[in-house]
């Protein structure tokens, strides 16, 4: 029974990943047949030892396909929403834009101090296309697995945040913003300056010099991590949450019902938080990116 469990969440937290096995790799058969690969070849991983085997550029299919679809489908509703507003009695679906909008928009202008048309259209985009990710999170665990299995598809994970290469990629991408409008708002002496003549200064020169290094130090580890931690904090608790559905999945079915239920309203909340803390701190780097003190 502790086999077969352990089997089943490795198997649920195994993405579907497309990479490059090398020549003269043993790949296994489900039935036990091995082949050896007579030259390096694409393709789909069948176990998590072949996926570890493709390296660093290996792609996870099912978190880059459930992402991009999920984009789709914001950018579909909100383009709905905007052909057909109308200034007189709103339907549903213009009256939801409206509250996100106005949301997004108070947000931006209680925390961003710089002037910048980017900023607003960033977090709305950041805040719905995170939460739709989140989301997917309150699918029972083994409904799309299940149906992507009797098509022929092993592994099938449907929550892109739970992987943190996606939770990643966004951060690093919010890194190359604080990065570029830093330069632009600063420039490059600015910028520079900003990390190696702070937090400690000095009127003498020599001494100036000396504490350039730990300037250095502590400003370059402090912005390196702001992707880091903005990555890991939302993969975290959504892998921990994940986790827990499919550890409830494991149990008799009456226990299922009755901790699955609770513990996916308590979700709800997280999968927002979530969303909302990505959003609000995007918000606030890219503030600090702009202002121009010096």
């Amino acid at each position: 029974m502790a086999g077969s469990a352990s089997e089943y969440i490795q198997h649920h937290l195994q993405n579907l990943t497309y990479g490059k096995l090398p020549a003269g790799y043993e790949r296994v058969a489900e039935d036990g047949t091995v082949t050896t690969l007579s030259e390096s070849t694409w393709t789909l991983a069948r176990t998590s030892a072949e996926a570890g085997d493709m390296g660093f550029w290996a792609v996870h299919v099912d978190s880059l396909g459930w992402a991009v679809g999920l984009g789709l489908i914001f950018l579909i509703l909100f383009r709905m929403a905007a052909k057909r507003v109308t200034s007189g009695q709103p339907g549903g679906l213009q009256n939801f834009v409206e509250v996100m909008i106005e949301f997004v928009d108070n947000s931006v202008k209680e925390t961003f101090h710089g002037k910048n048309k980017v900023i607003a259209p960033l977090s709305l985009t950041i805040f719905c296309w995170v939460f739709l990710m989140n989301l997917m999170d309150l699918v029972p665990v083994d409904w799309v697995p299940r149906l992507f299995y009797l098509m022929g598809v092993d592994y099938m994970k449907i929550v892109p945040t739970t992987d943190v290469n996606v939770t990643l990629g966004m951060s690093l991408s919010v890194f190359a913003l604080i990065i570029y409008y830093s330069v632009k708002v600063k420039g490059v002496g600015g910028f520079l300056g900003e990390l190696t003549l702070h937090p400690f200064s000095s009127d003498n020169l020599f001494l100036k010099i000396l504490l350039i290094p730990v300037n250095l130090l502590l400003e370059g580890v402090s912005l390196l991590a702001k992707p880091i931690s903005l990555a890991l904090r939302l993969f975290g608790n959504l892998y921990a949450g994940e986790l827990i559905f499919i550890l409830i999945a494991l149990l008799p079915l009456w226990a299922q019902w009755t901790l699955s239920v609770p513990w996916a309203i308590f979700h709800i909340l997280i999968i927002t938080l979530q969303a909302f803390i990505f959003m609000m701190l995007t918000i606030v780097y890219l503030s600090m990116a702009h202002e121009d003190n010096h």
